[in-house]
């Protein structure tokens, strides 16, 4: 039998530990990363009365905000404005430097600080480590650490540009997306290394605007994962633009020649030599390095290889109060991906009815004029697969409305399987392709075919009539001989 005094020490223990425990922050959410994903989390939980803390080491927005989607897209509008005019009239580069970063601006306190402490959210600047599934420690910025527990903490950090080992690289320098947009002058010569939608999309947007852009891909198709007659429609257009393609070449070595930089590189066809190009920059655009480092991953119980992240449909890793979202799991790295993947977890996290997320339809655009816009599979993807499938396709030059603004150069290909009319996958090339494709987006998802597609009256002259066109086409190529000798029979039949 215990005395009083043990008894009293016991309980003082306890009383302690209890006030230790108590005087731990405790949330339903920590999120790490307050990039697209994570600030949709933190923002849709708040709004649903969950206490949330959301930890940035870096700038508010991510990388899309910053350096991604809306500056190169601002470029882009400058760039195709510019397109249009002649040499001697295109605007400085300071000034579209400046319009670029004025964009930034305005956008920037949707993301701040600010507007996230009013929706109820604490905003930690600095590092944040997970110590446990359930624990995030975080070194402040400015000094000083804090310790956070929830329920449930959401790594959202993102991606980074990857940097190639490439021998003299990086004594040479080079730049990336993260520096393009506030270069103090637009190079006169410059290579863009890697030919994905990063690189086509800024090598066309400053070839407009001024700069003798050479563009290296060590795959031999331009846009190596897209449909191969979309990316050759593309390539084209970057040419007419002035940018010299060199596909299915190897950067071996980069030299530095004074301010200029020689880059050395091989072709990668049997018996293909040694070449040089002497260039003023070097833009990096090889793909994206998954930010997993330093966030206590192992300690957390957190599975993760070289691709990512490992989540289940439910956006939960391994160690189940954790979830991630964005480019970190590395699956389908877009912005609306990475939204997408963060109402999931709301849901599942705070809400006891839960969810799974549908990667069946993702859409996606190239930016690049005219557009690359693709939704589920390509021919390419198909055939890698062994999906057997029926391809309807139908040039822009069929319709009206790109034939009275003289922008014919493109098509839509949809696949379907042998016999039926429900999608498979869709690629369309032309002006607002991005805008277009979501139709065919809505009709994956709610599972409709082209004969729905067919009925619906689309609006004369516009591109969407070309969805219309194709469902057409799938239509008449289901009507066989045997049906027609059948209806033909009819109608005889109905003459009599």
């Amino acid at each position: 039998m215990r005395s009083r005094r043990g008894l009293r020490a016991a309980g003082g223990n306890i009383q302690q530990l209890k006030t230790t425990v108590e005087s731990m922050e405790t949330y339903n959410l920590i999120v790490i990363g307050a990039g697209s994903g994570g600030l949709m989390v933190a923002a849709g939980a708040a709004g649903l009365g969950a206490r949330v803390a959301l930890v940035e080491k870096h700038k508010m927005g991510g990388d899309c905000l910053n350096y991604g989607c809306v500056p190169s897209k601002a470029l882009l509008s400058r760039a195709r404005h510019a397109a249009a005019l002649p040499p001697a009239s295109r605007p400085e580069w300071a000034g579209v430097s400046a319009q670029v970063q004025s964009v930034i601006d305005g956008i920037a306190p949707h993301d701040s600080v600010e507007r996230f402490t009013s929706l109820g959210v604490d905003v930690l600047l600095g590092s944040g480590r997970l110590e446990s599934p359930r624990r995030v420690g975080v070194e402040l910025h400015g000094g000083g650490t804090r310790t956070l527990n929830a329920r449930s903490v959401v790594i959202a950090t993102g991606s980074a540009p990857a940097r190639p080992p490439i021998p003299g690289l990086a004594e040479a320098g080079y730049i990336t997306n993260e520096e393009v947009f506030s270069m103090p002058e637009l190079p006169n010569r410059l290579l863009v290394l890697g030919a994905g939608a990063i690189g086509v999309e800024l090598g066309q947007g400053l070839a407009r605007l001024g700069a003798q852009v050479t563009l290296i891909e060590l795959l031999p198709q331009l846009l190596p994962r897209e449909d191969q007659d979309g990316a050759r429609v593309v390539a084209a257009a970057l040419e007419r633009d002035g940018v010299r393609l060199l596909c299915g070449r190897r950067v071996l070595r980069v030299e530095k020649q004074g301010t200029a930089k020689r880059v050395i590189y091989r072709e990668e066809s049997p018996g293909g030599g040694e070449q040089a190009v002497e260039v003023d920059e070097v833009l990096v655009a090889v793909g994206r390095s998954l930010n997993v480092e330093g966030l206590g991953l192992e300690a957390a119980g957190v599975d993760y290889d070289s691709g990512g992240i490992k989540v289940n449909a439910r956006m939960q890793t391994s160690a189940r109060p954790v979830y991630a979202c964005g480019d970190v799991v590395g699956r389908s790295l877009f912005t609306h991906t990475a939204n997408q993947q963060a109402r999931v977890i709301i849901q599942n996290a705070l809400l006891p009815f839960k969810t799974r997320m549908d990667e069946r339809v993702l859409p996606y655009c190239v930016f690049t004029d005219p557009e690359l816009a693709a939704v589920g599979l390509n021919e390419t993807a198909a055939r890698e697969r062994g999906i057997p499938y029926r391809l309807i396709k139908v040039p822009l030059a069929q319709i009206d409305r790109a034939a009275c603004e003289g922008e014919t150069e493109g098509f839509l290909k949809i696949l379907t399987p042998p016999g039926k009319d429900a999608i498979l996958g869709a690629t369309l090339v032309c002006a607002h392709a991005g805008e277009l494709i979501h139709e065919l987006a809505l009709a994956m998802q709610a599972r409709l075919g082209l004969g729905r597609i067919a009925g619906m009256v689309h609006a004369y002259p516009t591109r969407a009539e070309i969805i219309r066109r194709a469902a057409d086409e799938a239509r008449k190529a289901s009507f066989t001989p045997t049906l027609q000798r059948l209806f033909s029979a009819y109608l005889r039949w109905r003459r009599n």
